[in-house]
């Protein structure tokens, strides 16, 4: 069974524990981004959320907490858009979908990608642990879709190579966040998502039936 990683607060509001949360979140993918995880104080962060160091910590423990809850703030987010598309599976359509839903998130989410995998080594070995897992799942979310599209003979692909065509759409995807500053003036999200899924049915996929 999966232990969670657990980030403790004196707070008892769930409503106010998620808001506050979010606030840390916004404030300091900001400011990881600028200075990086090491350099980056508790003090900083909390100025950055809009409030005092002694709020703060009555909804995280310690810096490395609010790492984590940068990461797992993308995994949920990954989960609420992609675990229930209005698709049909095992089509190439709904698996069209489920991609520019993947990749738009990255999108929106670019920055918090960023931070997470250059700061991510920093967390706690049971943190750690749980990222990683999240990340497995993710990438299984693809794996499921690519199999009911070779069940119902759209997609020909052998099974041992399904695992890689999943995670080749999650880290192209991922691109975007890394190179957005290098592709931005030639290519828009739409542009990149097009592109990029051309390239995977016709190349890394296999031709579609």
């Amino acid at each position: 069974m999966e232990t969670k990683h657990q980030v403790q607060s004196s707070v008892k509001d769930e409503g106010l524990i998620e808001k506050r949360r979010e606030q840390i979140i916004q404030g300091a993918v900001k400011l990881f981004k600028k200075k990086g995880f090491h350099r980056a104080t508790t003090r900083e962060i909390a100025k950055e959320a809009g409030f005092s160091i002694g709020t703060l910590y009555e909804y995280i423990r310690s810096k490395e907490d609010v790492l984590y809850l940068v990461c797992d703030s993308i995994y949920n987010e990954v989960h609420n858009r992609l675990s229930n598309l209005p698709i049909q599976k095992g089509t190439i359509d709904g698996l069209r979908v489920a991609i520019d839903r993947y990749y738009r998130l990255i999108d929106d989410m670019s920055d918090e990608f960023l931070v997470m995998y250059q700061e991510s080594k920093s967390l706690q070995k049971d943190a750690l642990r749980y990222v990683l897992k999240k990340e497995m799942e993710m990438v299984a979310l693809f794996e499921d879709l690519l199999q009911a599209c070779v069940k119902s003979g759209e997609l020909r692909i052998s099974t041992d190579n399904i695992s890689m065509a999943a995670h080749h759409i999650v880290v192209q995807g991922q691109m975007w966040a890394f190179r957005r500053w290098a592709m931005h003036k030639s290519y828009t999200i739409e542009d990149f998502i097009r592109v990029q899924t051309d390239q995977l049915f016709s190349g890394v996929v296999g031709e579609s039936s």
